[in-house]
């Protein structure tokens, strides 16, 4: 039987957007899922639709585990599903082993066909997941384990015809092998060379074939590319057909004792419920009191997809590394699938506080893959170091950590690659390897050098479409540098302190005065002249990326009071900040984002969907006004992160929007990862009560928290007068209690 869910999350919807009463809401849901608690308010829908680019997946998984499921179709709008998969290997880059009932004659077109689903009588839940297929009257539904998954197809009645159709959605070799009818094994290649093995059994058993050159043979087993099999079951089998299935990157027989491991003698239901359990313990850990029905959907949701990523790929004491083709032996968790250049700002600041142990295990797996390959990985994924945008902020993500008292792993062997790649590795955007003559320019000169306006790159290392992103490099490589400084501290490596403390400071190579920005020079020295709203290509990443000057003026998290003097001190500073968010784009919207599609979620010339400007709104306390950053904060919040299919501004990054949302409606974010301290904004809860691992509680109370009432009058920490808009990691992981006084106008005294 289909949950009510999906039809009672539609009033949510409406009553956020057309701005209608939601008492009667309220009690709707506290009536029909008051035994689901946090889990209530979790709708994997939000942000199904993209602003512009990627759109949120809605995806069915347990907590950080391998197996992720979700149906693949273009966005929430489509109404039609070409195929579920049996496993999707990364959060964006691809899935293996397509599945799909069938009740009708089975042709070789038939694996290419779409099906047409209703969007009311599908239910998504992180633990469930079913929809109905109408053109078929087939309902398919979904639980996940670890490295389990469990599809059951309810046929009509006493139909005739019974299929599931296997395919492909990689290139490489594969196989299907079917024994006695109802077993399963095979594999399919993923990203070249990596054998991605599945097994599985059905509840019945049934007649098994392939198709080959377009014609549909009976037989039991098939190797090649583009392999499509199936499996018919007669009128007399049940109507609902189960597959309970595991998932191996080891070997075949992993595969098997994943399935007996995690299947045992557990039922669909039994699994669903494990799932449901296990979500009910992460979202419980942060307990809310006040704000709206919908921020709390906004807000859980939220969490939920903070625990999509990294996942953990050791099977029974095995995993397979992508960073050395070779399967280790090791009884610790091994994850990958993370993309640092989104994750370091807040996601991973956000289990320090949460799972500790979690970050440990991800900081291991880190060190496992520089040991294993080489490099300090940037986006580790399932095939090795992918590599995406630029810089190294896995080294902002090793300092932040290790601050905050994350250990239980090898921090020696941590900073050896963490120097290598600083010294040795091109900064080069979406590059792996080894420096080439731009980053010895860099280490001599102190900038990334750029191209002047139309001249011809004459460097064949540079990315085609990503350049050079020479201000935006220059930024970052600061950042890091100064984290690479800052850990070399920590670990009294004096001499590589000092030299990492000056090269932090290159990015005011690259200030330009007159334009008050960084704007970017030749290998001369000379600057280029250049419009900083609009000049560098798509995405202006001959110079920047993805965003324009206006968001990187604000790239130097590491030494903000050093950038608010080079823009003549705290007054300009806030000023210029005030006119981010006011500044013309000079032309429309859509010739904007022609070039930059990434912009997404403006204010002015602030962009909410993209994470560079995480941070920029939280600014204003280091200028003397806190009170706007708690107005910018709740507006952006309340503007922005809407709950429902348009609730997300821009690309969510599995996790690294996300966890942007669950900072700030908690009402504080890490400023800066790297350092130990959080900075206030404005929560939209009267109540939260974070459980942490140690046993503590870390309490935030906002007296006279509303909508309207989003202004901090004054501030006690345990009791103490709080007159400044910050407070440690400690603090908060000794059990700390912030107690915050709210009113409808700002107090434009507090925190000054």
């Amino acid at each position: 039987m289909l949950s009510p869910l999906p039809r009672l999350f539609k009033p949510l919807i409406l009553s956020t957007v057309l701005g209608i009463g939601s008492l009667c809401v309220s009690v709707t849901v506290s009536a029909q899922t008051k035994d689901e608690g946090n889990l209530q308010y979790i709708d994997p829908h939000i942000g199904n639709v993209g602003a512009l680019l990627e759109p949120t997946r809605p995806t069915t998984h347990l907590p950080n585990q391998m197996i992720r499921m979700l149906p693949v179709r273009h966005d929430y709008i489509d109404d039609q599903i070409s195929s579920f998969p049996l496993n999707v290997v990364s959060h964006r880059l691809g899935e293996v082993f397509s599945v799909k009932p069938d009740n009708n004659t089975i042709t070789p077109a038939s694996w290419s066909e779409r099906m047409t689903y209703d969007h009311d009588l599908e239910v998504t839940r992180p633990w469930y997941y079913s929809t109905f297929l109408i053109d078929k009257d087939i309902t398919v539904e979904f639980a996940p384990g670890k490295k389990v998954g469990d599809y059951k197809f309810t046929f009509p009645a006493k139909s005739a015809a019974k299929s599931i159709l296997f395919g492909l959605y990689n290139d490489g070799a594969a196989n299907f092998t079917f024994t006695g009818g109802n077993e399963l094994t095979g594999f399919e290649t993923y990203h070249d060379d990596i054998k991605v093995y599945v097994y599985g059994k059905f509840n019945a058993k049934g007649t098994t074939g392939i198709v080959k050159d377009n014609a549909l043979l009976k037989q039991s087993t098939a190797d090649g590319k583009d392999l499509k099999s199936y499996i018919t079951f007669d009128a007399g089998t049940p109507d609902v057909i189960e597959f309970k299935y595991a998932i191996s990157y080891v070997s075949p027989q992993q595969a098997k004792q994943n399935f007996s491991d995690e299947f045992g003698s557990a039922d669909f239901e039994t699994l669903k419920q494990a799932a449901k359990a296990t979500w009910a313990k992460v979202v419980g850990q942060i307990e809310t009191e006040g704000g709206t029905v919908a921020q709390r959907r906004s807000f859980y949701t939220a969490l939920y997809r903070c625990n999509e990523r990294m996942v953990d790929i050791n099977e029974d004491g095995h995993y397979y590394s992508g960073y050395d083709k070779k399967v280790h032996d090791s009884n610790r968790s091994f994850y990958v699938d993370d993309w640092v250049w989104d994750t370091y700002l807040a996601l991973h600041p956000l289990r320090t506080i949460l799972n500790p142990k979690l970050e440990s295990d991800m900081l291991n797996s880190y060190v496992n893959q520089y040991e294993q390959s080489g490099w300090m990985p940037t986006f580790p994924v399932l095939f090795g170091d992918n590599p995406c945008m630029n810089g190294f902020h896995s080294t902002v993500m090793f300092l932040d950590d290790y601050r905050k008292g994350i250990r239980g792993f090898d921090v020696d062997k941590a900073y050896e690659g963490i120097l290598k790649n600083a010294n040795e590795a091109t900064m080069l955007p979406w590059e792996n390897g080894p420096k080439c003559e731009l980053d010895d320019f860099y280490h001599t000169n102190g900038y990334f050098p750029a191209l002047k306006k139309g001249e011809k790159e004459t460097v064949s290392l540079v990315h085609g479409f990503e350049k050079r992103q020479a201000v935006a490099v220059t930024l970052g490589g600061s950042y890091d540098d100064w984290a690479v400084g800052q850990l070399a501290g920590e670990l009294k490596k004096t001499a590589d302190e000092q030299t990492f403390a000056k090269r932090a400071l290159n990015y005011k190579n690259l200030w330009n005065n007159d334009k008050q920005m960084f704007i970017p020079k030749d290998k001369d020295g000379n600057w280029i002249d250049i419009d900083p709203k609009f000049d560098g290509g798509l995405g202006g990443r001959e110079f920047y990326d993805e965003n324009n000057g206006w968001t990187y003026l604000w790239q130097v998290q590491h030494d903000i009071s050093g950038l608010a003097n080079l823009m003549g001190g705290q007054d300009k500073f806030q000023a210029r900040l005030d006119q981010l968010f006011r500044e013309s784009l000079d032309r429309s919207k859509y010739q904007f984002w022609a070039k930059f599609p990434d912009a997404t979620g403006l204010v002015g010339q602030y962009s909410m969907g993209n994470e560079p400007s995480f941070h920029i709104p939280y600014l204003y306390n280091f200028a003397g006004a806190p009170w706007k950053t708690q107005k910018r904060v709740r507006f952006l919040l309340d503007v922005w992160y809407k709950d429902n299919i348009f609730g997300i501004p821009g690309d969510e990054d599995g996790g690294g929007m996300s966890a942007f949302v669950v900072f700030s409606s908690m009402g504080f974010y890490p400023i800066t990862p790297g350092k130990p301290v959080y900075t206030i904004g404005s929560p939209v809860f009267s109540k939260v009560t974070i459980n942490l691992q140690n046993g503590k509680q870390f309490k935030l109370v906002a007296n006279n928290c509303s909508v309207v009432n989003k202004y901090i009058q004054s501030a006690k920490f345990n009791g103490q007068v709080l007159n400044k808009p910050l407070f440690t990691h400690e603090q908060l992981m000794a059990g700390g209690t912030l107690e915050l006084e709210m009113g409808p106008k700002p107090n434009k005294n507090w925190g000054i």
